[in-house]
């Protein structure tokens, strides 16, 4: 929906306006560049492209009643966008112990966005076990709700060296795996697995590389075996505008029907840091705040993302534009399949 012109409480002519996305349930400031003149009283008609604006009453010159128009696009200025990074770190295995990662692109226009599996570069980092060979699958699903794969990847200079190395993003090694892709709203699914079966700790990211569409990231999630010490789960995501986020941390509702995943984590804890690694917050069992040892469910369960039990976890925060790690560990150092996901909430 655009709303576009008339006047504001002390009857000043407007030329600017605002588009309402119902899927985030937020507006966006149109774009006063090209568009038509003040006026009130016009007749508008949104031609799926442009909006055509006829007649009304401007006050150029003084008021008058007006037989011009324009044809305006009717665009938002290019926003900043709430999500722009996300990434998560974990122990690879084999079967249904690979790294699964989800994301939600919510709005109008297509999103471009760089995916990336990297193992060796962490080997740079000291990070010990790290995955030598990840390759790197996308999937959707079509209308009648069947999985789709999209592209696949092992080696990222395979076939698109170039778009990729003009992101400023490409992998540091040859056997690392990228896709780049422009994508239309909607769900996706990112599969990290190792090559021939191997093993190992793994770093998946997704990276918007957009320039002023109007969609974003609205959810992200990676589900994996949660394992102990440096093979807990570590998600990272980059806040690039103020929102309110929910972090949760799944496990027994991966266990329970319809997923009835086997090994599925019994009491998963959750942690939210800050960029320089000092704590926002922690929680164990969603319904209490762990800072503040007060009921949290109200507020959790208004989002409609609260979690299906009670052992599960999440952290409700307003976040300002930053980078911010969430850690998902077990309870008492248990290990099993667990969920973390990253809500947009705003």
């Amino acid at each position: 929906m655009i709303v576009w012109g008339g006047n504001d409480q002390f009857f000043h002519f407007l030329n600017t306006g605002g588009r309402y996305n119902p899927s985030t349930d937020s507006w966006r400031s149109t774009s006063p560049t090209n568009a038509p003149s003040n006026r009130i009283g016009h007749t508008a008609v949104w031609t799926d492209s442009e909006m055509i604006v006829w007649g009304g009453a401007t006050i150029t010159g003084g008021f008058h009643i007006s037989n011009t128009g324009g044809r305006y696009c009717a665009q938002a200025g290019a926003p900043t966008p709430t999500l722009t990074n996300t990434s998560t770190r974990l122990k690879v295995l084999t079967g249904d112990n690979v790294l699964i990662g989800g994301l939600i692109i919510a709005g109008s226009d297509s999103m471009t966005v760089l995916f990336r599996a990297l193992g060796p570069t962490l080997s740079a980092f000291d990070v010990p076990g790290a995955l030598a060979d990840p390759t790197l699958e996308l999937h959707t699903t079509d209308n009648m709700g069947h999985d789709v794969v999209v592209v696949t990847n092992d080696n990222w200079k395979e076939s698109q060296q170039s778009a990729i190395t003009a992101t400023g993003k490409a992998p540091p090694f040859d056997s690392e795996s990228a896709i780049l892709r422009t994508l239309a709203p909607g769900n996706y699914t990112l599969i990290v697995r190792g090559k021939n079966n191997g093993t190992g700790v793994a770093l998946v990211e997704a990276y918007d590389v957009s320039t002023g569409a109007n969609s974003e990231l609205l959810n992200i999630s990676s589900r994996g075996f949660v394992d102990t010490n440096a093979n807990v789960m570590i998600g990272g995501f980059i806040v690039g505008s103020p929102s309110n986020f929910l972090v949760r941390a799944l496990g027994p509702t991966l266990g329970a029907p319809p997923f009835n995943i086997p090994g599925a984590m019994t009491d998963p804890t959750l942690e939210l840091h800050d960029a320089n690694g000092a704590m926002i917050a922690t929680n164990d069992n969603w319904k209490v705040d762990d800072q503040t040892h007060q009921s949290q469910q109200a507020a959790i369960t208004a989002t409609g993302k609260a979690p299906p039990h009670d052992s599960e976890s999440a952290i409700l925060r307003t976040l300002a534009p930053g980078n911010y790690t969430a850690i998902l560990k077990g309870k008492n150092n248990t290990k099993g399949i667990a969920l973390l996901e990253v809500y947009n909430v705003p």
